[in-house]
């Protein structure tokens, strides 16, 4: 056979194998997770502290990471991940959630879907036990995307909801950050940080982020942040990448943060590095505003810029070793 039909037959073979190329065994996967930024120093966390921390973001990811392994999708992942986080007093979110002017816990959460952009929010909650859970009830089962306090409760009453004292969130642990705040009058740094989010890709490329909080301690009756804001706390699409930030919420939203990386990266050809950095490092610093965001792109690159002393966060990617951090190292 000559040596030019064998080529045209390499290229049809190739041609015909070319779909097997990228299949869901072949995808690159993994998934992000963090539970806040803030004003975090080594010297300010024990030992055992910080163990209690690294085990529990590794208890996430591992169960986030387990599901994508095993051919499921980003949403199940980004929820599953979240719920541990939501249910450790360690983070601001769910039990463990900071306290309001009045002393109370009051829940924040979104969470989207990139294959479809679907999304779900709530805020304002005080008796949901898991607030992701319903953010994506909101999105799966009602017409709406966001739905606020009594309606939101109401709302997943009537679909079976588990639904718990408002004590259940209070740990002792936020109780004397609350009298502390209050004897102040003002808000310290030392407890800002705590929001928890995760972002993941999954096996058949689809993306997907949550974000869930109790917002900021010593907060004004009435207040939301960026957490449950679709664009600004929480963003995903499979065309770019998935969002979710963690920070001062205010400025989060001021700057539409998760969305407009996404659109960096969708209509300035930037990597996902590089418009993570440019909102987080550049635009949010203009401001005087301190956070971070976590994020992954649709080839699995990820991304954690933050610009304050440390940030809990967690990555897994396919193919790559388990990474956790919390301090700005």
């Amino acid at each position: 056979m000559c040596v030019k039909k064998k080529l045209i037959i390499a290229f049809f073979i190739s041609v015909l194998l070319m779909p097997n190329l990228i299949t869901p065994q072949n995808q690159k996967f993994g998934l992000v997770i963090h539970g806040g930024a803030g004003n975090i120093k080594r010297e300010n966390i024990s030992a055992e502290k910080e163990k209690e921390y690294v085990e529990k973001l590794n208890e996430a990811l591992q169960k986030g990471y387990s599901i994508l392994e095993n051919g499921g999708s980003s949403l199940d992942a980004v929820n599953a991940a979240i719920n541990i986080l939501e249910d450790s007093p360690l983070f601001n979110a769910g039990k463990g959630a900071v306290l309001t002017e009045k002393g109370e816990a009051e829940l924040d959460a979104s969470i989207m879907d990139g294959k479809n952009l679907m999304a779900g929010a709530v805020a304002g909650l005080k008796h949901i036990k898991n607030p992701i859970n319903l953010a994506r009830l909101v999105m799966e089962k009602s017409p709406h995307v966001f739905m606020i306090g009594q309606g939101a409760e109401e709302f997943a009453k009537q679909n079976n909801f588990e639904l718990v004292p408002n004590d259940y969130f209070i740990t002792e642990e936020r109780l004397n950050q609350y009298k502390k705040a209050k004897e102040k009058l003002q808000q310290s740094e030392n407890e800002k940080h705590g929001t928890v989010g995760c972002v993941a890709l999954d096996k058949n490329g689809n993306l997907a982020a949550g974000t869930s909080t109790g917002g900021m301690m010593m907060k004004k009756f009435g207040r939301v942040g960026d957490s449950p804001i679709i664009g600004a706390g929480t963003y995903a699409n499979n065309n770019t990448c998935a969002v979710s930030a963690t920070g001062h919420g205010e400025f989060f939203i001021r700057l539409s943060v998760a969305h407009e990386i996404s659109n960096l990266i969708e209509y300035k050809n930037l990597s996902l590095q590089d418009a993570a950095n440019e909102l987080v490092l550049n635009r949010l610093k203009k401001i005087n505003a301190e956070g971070g965001v976590i994020a992954i792109d649709k080839n699995g690159n990820v991304a954690t810029p933050f610009n304050t002393t440390g940030m809990f966060r967690a990555i897994y990617i396919s193919g790559e070793k388990p990474i956790i951090k919390i301090f700005n190292n």
